[in-house]
C-alpha cells in the first residue's frame, strides 16, 4: 500500500525546500511585530486583487469556498494572537484568552464539516482533482470532533517576556499535537488528496517541529503562521500542487485512505480516553482548569518560560 504516485527526486527536494521556508517565513513572523503586519495584514489586504483571482470556474482546486474560508481564518488567527500577544488587552480581559481555542476549534471544525460533505462523493473529478468519498471520511470526521473537545487549558496562556513575545499555552502537551496531525493529514489526504504531500506532512511538520525544539509551547501560534503563509502561497500559485513538475499526486487507494483514518482516530479516542480518566481521577474543571500541571512536559514548558522570562528582565535591566 502507498500513499503516494512514485516521488521523483526533484519533488522530494521541493518537500524539504517547503518544510523549510515555512520553518524560516515562520520564524521571521514571530520575531519581527513590523514582519508579522505585513505577513499577516499587509498581504491579504494585496493579494485578493492581485494573485488571488480565483472564481471556482476553472477546474483549479483553490477556487472553493473552503480554501477561502481557510485562508481566512488562518489569517485570522495571526491577527487574533497578535493582538494577545503585542497587547495588555488579554491582562484585562482575561476572558480573550479563549479565543485562541476558538479559532482552533473553528478551524478543525471547518474541516470536519468538509470532511463530511467529501463522504457523500463517488470517485470523481472534483475541485480540480480526483476525490473519492466513503466511510474513512466519516471516521476521521469523528477523530476531528473528538480533538476539537479535547482542547484544554487555554485559560493557562501564557506570553513569554522575551522579544518575541511568544504565546505559549503550557496544557497543549506532545500527545494531543501528534493527535492533531494524524488527523489533519488524514483530513488533507482524504479530502484534498493531491495537496497532502506537502500540506499534509510538510506543513505539519513546519510547526511541530519548532514546538518540540527552538518555541516549546507555542505550537497554536507556529500552527496559525504556518498555515497562513502555506494557504497564501497555494492560493497565489495553485499549479505547485496541481499541474507543475514538483506536483505529487495520492494513490487514490481506498486501502491508504482507510490506514491514515484509522490512525488519527485510535490517536484521538487515546488522548480522549487519557483526559476523561483525568478529569474524574483528579476532580478537575475542564472548562477551568489546567489538566497536565503535574506532567513533565507541561513543567518543561513553564520552566523554559521562566528561564526565557528572567533572562529577558535581566537584559533589561543592564546598563547599555
Amino acid at each position: 500500500m502507498f500513499l503516494f504516485e512514485p516521488i521523483p527526486w526533484y519533488s522530494a527536494v521541493a518537500w524539504f525546500v517547503v518544510l523549510g521556508t515555512l520553518i524560516l517565513l515562520n520564524e521571521i513572523s514571530r520575531r519581527s511585530v513590523w514582519a508579522a503586519v505585513f505577513f499577516f495584514i499587509v498581504l491579504p489586504i494585496v493579494l485578493p486583487f492581485t494573485l488571488w483571482q480565483h472564481d471556482g470556474a476553472t477546474g483549479e482546486s483553490v477556487g472553493t469556498w473552503f480554501h477561502w474560508v481557510k485562508v481566512y481564518s488562518a489569517i485570522a488567527g495571526c491577527v487574533g494572537f497578535m493582538l494577545i500577544r503585542y497587547t495588555d488587552w488579554a491582562k484585562k480581559y482575561k476572558a480573550l484568552l479563549f479565543f485562541p481555542a476558538f479559532i482552533l476549534g473553528l478551524n478543525i471544525l471547518e474541516a470536519v464539516i468538509r470532511e463530511f460533505q467529501v463522504s457523500t462523493f463517488a470517485t470523481s473529478l472534483h475541485d480540480g482533482m480526483v476525490i473519492t468519498g466513503g466511510k474513512w471520511n466519516i471516521v476521521n470526521g469523528i477523530a476531528g470532533i473528538l480533538n476539537i473537545v479535547t482542547i484544554c487549558g487555554w485559560a493557562g496562556i501564557v506570553i513569554s517576556q522575551r522579544k518575541s513575545k511568544d504565546m505559549l499555552w503550557p496544557d497543549m502537551l506532545w500527545f494531543w499535537i501528534i493527535a492533531y496531525d494524524l488527523w489533519n493529514f488524514a483530513y488533507v489526504y482524504n479530502c484534498v488528496p493531491d495537496h497532502s504531500f506537502y500540506a499534509g506532512a510538510a506543513l505539519l511538520l513546519a510547526c511541530t517541529i519548532p514546538s518540540f525544539t527552538m518555541a516549546k509551547g507555542a505550537w497554536l501560534q507556529h500552527r496559525a503562521h504556518t498555515l497562513a503563509f502555506w494557504m497564501m502561497f497555494v492560493m497565489a500559485f495553485p499549479t505547485f500542487v496541481d499541474s507543475s513538475m514538483f506536483a505529487v499526486k495520492a494513490s487514490q487507494s481506498t486501502d491508504a485512505m482507510w490506514f491514515v483514518s484509522l490512525l488519527s482516530i485510535v490517536a484521538n479516542v487515546g488522548v480522549f480516553g487519557y483526559q476523561i480518566r483525568r478529569i474524574f481521577v483528579r476532580k478537575l474543571n475542564p472548562l477551568k482548569d489546567e489538566l497536565y500541571t503535574d506532567l513533565n512536559a507541561y513543567k518543561s514548558v513553564k520552566e523554559t518560560a521562566e528561564l526565557l522570562d528572567n533572562q529577558a528582565v535581566q537584559g533589561q535591566q543592564q546598563p547599555a
